[in-house]
Formats: structure tokens, sequence, C-alpha cells
């Protein structure tokens, strides 16, 4: 169970009615229904209740998360894979979760993301794959990029895409955080992906 009690819309201020429109009407719902960004209890699924708790700071948050989502000139796998990999460092279950099924509707092959799960890709997996993910490793572990690594993911993608890389690993630490510290539940009947996780599985 949530730490968070659940926001039902109709108890929303106008601040949370306009984050709830930004996050149901935007780029992420272009393709969905409303009804299907809320929980069995009517509120927020995901991350978006904490979000809602703090509109003035949440909407501009989930703003960002549609931008590196949908705006970003990342591959769809390097943006899957890179999210992955922080939803693997951080064990956020509800993140890995929803982000292994969009992985692999993006096309992200099932050994590459058992691979990041475990920490360790194939030896066949392309090299912008790989650069992206010893550089999203290294930062995360080590809080820092060293100058080689650093040289190489640019020469191989970029400084832009470097920026956009380190952002996206950005937001969704962020996301992975509020997962965690909030206890966001998966959606019953889904096994947890991680096992060395507390309470937010159950």
């Amino acid at each position: 169970m949530s730490r968070l009690p659940t926001v039902a819309p109709a108890r929303f201020t106008a601040a949370q009615q306009a984050l709830f429109e930004h996050i149901t009407q935007g780029k992420r719902g272009q393709k969905s229904s409303a009804e299907t960004f809320l929980n069995p209890d009517g509120g927020l699924r995901g991350p978006f209740n904490a979000l809602v708790y703090a509109p003035n700071v949440g909407d501009p948050c989930q703003q960002l998360g549609a931008a590196v989502r949908f705006d970003s000139t990342l591959s769809p796998h390097m943006r899957e894979l890179a999210i992955l990999t922080v939803a693997a460092h951080w064990q956020a279950q509800y993140e890995w979760w929803a982000h292994e099924k969009i992985a692999r509707e993006e096309g992200l092959d099932d050994d590459i993301i058992a691979g990041v799960k475990a920490g360790v890709l194939p030896n066949s997996v392309a090299p912008d794959l790989t650069v992206t993910h010893r550089f999203a490793r290294e930062l995360l572990d080590q809080r820092r990029v060293s100058d080689q690594l650093y040289a190489e993911t640019v020469a191989l993608l970029g400084e832009s895409k470097v920026v956009e890389l380190v952002i996206l690993l950005g937001y969704y630490t962020l996301i992975s955080m509020t997962l965690n510290v909030f206890e966001v539940p998966l959606p019953v009947g889904q096994p947890a992906p991680f096992a060395r996780s507390s309470s937010n599985n159950e």
C-alpha cells in the first residue's frame, strides 16, 4: 500500500486538475483515455499520485518527463535501455514493471532487457546501446563519468545526445526515488521484478 493516500479527481484543487489534464490530455494520453491513468481507487497511478500532492512542482516535473520520453532525439532503444538501467539501480519496482513492457513494445530484445537487469549486457549489443548502458551505470554507481568514457560516449552519440541522456537519467532517478519513498504498489497480481524490495511490491 502506498504511503500517500489516493487523491481522487473529484477532490482535486484547480492546480491538481490542471496537472491531471496535462498528464491525460498531453502526449502521454494521445493514444489512451483518461481512465487508463487511474488506479482501482480512482486516483492517478504510478508516480503521478505523489505529484498531485505538490502540483506547483509536480506539473513541471511531469512535463519534463513527457519531454524526455516523447521529444528526445535518443532512439527508443537507447531511451528505454537507459530508463531500465535507472530502474535496476534503484530497484524501483513500478518503474521496471512499466518500462519493461514499453521496451518490448519498442523492440528492445529480451536478452538485452535481461542483461540490464543483471547488470551485464550481451557482447553482441550494438555500440550505441553498450556505451549508453556503460555511461548510465558509471554515472549512477560512481556519481560521475570518467574522461575516457565521456569521450567515447560523445564520439558515438554527440554532445547533444549526451546532454539529453544525463537529463533523462536524472528525471528517472527522481521518479525512482518517488516510487520507492512513497512505496507505490504494482498493479494487483503483478509479481515484483526485484526480490530485494520491502513493501512496495505488495
